[in-house]
């Protein structure tokens, strides 16, 4: 439902007015540990599959629209085969990673959680169903005020609503037991204005244990819009453990010259442990970041090696990388641009809002694409000056070695793709948590179409002699290419 700009500033008037308009307060769902679950430094070199391809999916925010064109690209995988040493796989079976924020991490988790099941029955068990039945949506003063005063709706109601519906009360011990997919649920570290991801090594900064915390609570964190929602809350420990903090945290929170994305995080971790932050308050993952890619670029430029977060024997088998990033992305609106007057009121505040969330979205992708780039060069140098001896230690054997086989690609999966009519339709779908069941197969139905078009998923599937998907159309490409020049192989 929506308001006329002049009633929303009358409305919000009169709450700012009003004193002591008071909002939810969520309680922390985390325990303590003396002994945090740890992977590796980089958080995920430990769920990679020790194979040729690397493959990720990221999962942007935008309610059940992104959730449903999200499985709809995970339907259309589940379709393309992508065999290895002679199994008949898709490229469904060889993802490594995904990464969800708000709606998009919904379709994460349970993918996560459930893998290839997870296509049975997810569009029955979520994205035609009411999600929002549990939540108060409703447009009233009390509202407004409970807005203001920290959020309009708790953790709780939406954490419930999952678990009875999705999640079965699931926690991270079980997504951590399937080792592969590794999945990154996104929110956004209001205080440090850095992504929040829920990974062990976050949650050993906390001195917490991830193993018991329900992954409905992540899910609801990665989902908690601003005033819809109170901020959900994290605990930390910092007396209950003393597990170090990994080498790169020190490193980079003390180096003048680190950049300034992996500074705040570095800085942030070091405030979890040390005491200074009792209490982590976390929003929608979007805030931050809506594609979720923030973290993986700090894990790659925070590695040490050239081939970090891999292992050296998993950096010489690697010939392809993938990244799919599904895109729900809203398109602009409003008619201001064709009157001299507007934007003004609570318009304002929106488009405001959608400008910096859309600069920080392009940001982190720019930033993404330039380290998958240096990191595919930094490979093929290391790869490039092995002996063959330290080849076959880490290989087995030279038999067909390349050093520079490697290539990556990265492909935006998105609405704008399409036909344009098709497009238009897709983007007047609302981003909320209850769509009709005709807009929902809609929104499956053009995930599918997208990523079987699209140029770098079509180039990725040619360069290892895989069948292209059948399509009407081809995207425009977004080829990963070397960043610099690369030496000679000895």
């Amino acid at each position: 439902m929506r308001l006329r700009g002049g009633v929303w500033t009358v409305l919000l008037g009169v709450c700012l007015a009003a004193a002591g308009c008071a909002g939810m307060r969520n309680v922390p769902a985390n325990l303590p540990t003396a002994a945090p679950v740890v992977g590796d430094a980089e958080g995920i070199g430990d769920f990679l599959a020790d194979d040729d391809v690397m493959l990720g999916l990221a999962f942007s925010g935008g309610g059940t629209r992104a959730a449903a064109f999200s499985f709809g690209v995970l339907k259309q995988l589940a379709r393309m085969p992508l065999p290895y040493e002679g199994r008949p796989l898709t490229m469904i079976d060889r993802v490594d990673i995904v990464t969800g924020v708000s709606g998009g991490s919904v379709t994460a988790a349970y993918f996560g959680l459930r893998r290839r099941a997870a296509l049975d029955d997810f569009r029955e068990r979520f994205l035609v169903r009411d999600a929002e039945a549990a939540l108060n949506t409703a447009v009233s003063f009390g509202n407004i005020a409970r807005a203001f005063g920290g959020g309009v709706n708790g953790d709780v109601p939406l954490r419930r609503w999952l678990d009875a519906n999705l999640f079965g009360g699931a926690t991270f011990g079980n997504l951590l037991a399937n080792q592969r997919p590794h999945v990154v649920i996104n929110a956004s570290d209001l205080y440090n204005r850095t992504p929040f991801v829920f990974t062990p090594a976050t949650f050993a900064a906390l001195c917490s244990d991830i193993s018991s915390y329900p992954l409905s609570a992540a899910v609801a964190a990665s989902a908690a819009v601003p005033l819809a929602f109170a901020p959900v809350v994290l605990a930390t420990y910092p007396e209950s453990c003393k597990t170090p903090l990994p080498p790169w945290v020190v490193r980079a929170r003390d180096d003048p010259e680190a950049s300034p994305m992996v500074k705040a995080v570095a800085r942030g971790l070091t405030r979890y442990r040390d005491g200074a932050m009792r209490y982590v308050k976390l929003v929608d993952g979007g805030v931050v970041d809506n594609f979720g890619l923030s973290s993986f670029t700090v894990v790659r430029e925070a590695a040490q090696t050239p081939y970090g977060p891999l292992t050296p024997a998993h950096g010489v088998k690697l010939r392809r990388i993938l990244f799919i990033v599904v895109d729900s992305e809203q398109a602009v609106e409003g008619d201001w641009v064709s009157t001299l007057d507007g934007p003004s009121g609570v318009e304002l505040i929106t488009a405001s809002a959608n400008a910096a969330l859309a600069s920080s979205v392009w940001s982190s992708y720019s930033a993404f694409q330039l380290s998958l780039r240096k990191w595919r060069d930094d490979l093929v140098r290391w790869r490039c000056s092995l002996s063959a001896g330290e080849v076959a230690r880490l290989r087995g054997s030279t038999a067909g070695w390349n050093c520079r086989d490697v290539e990556g690609f990265i492909g935006r999966v998105a609405f704008d793709q399409l036909e344009p009519e098709r497009a238009a339709m897709l983007n007047a779908v609302p981003t909320r948590f209850r769509l009709p069941p005709e807009q929902v197969d809609a929104l499956i139905e053009a995930g599918g179409d997208a990523v079987a078009r699209h140029p770098s998923v079509r180039a990725f599937l040619k360069s290892l002699g895989a069948p292209a998907p059948i399509s009407r159309t081809v995207a425009a490409a977004e080829p990963v290419t070397p960043a610099t020049p690369v030496p000679a192989a000895p």
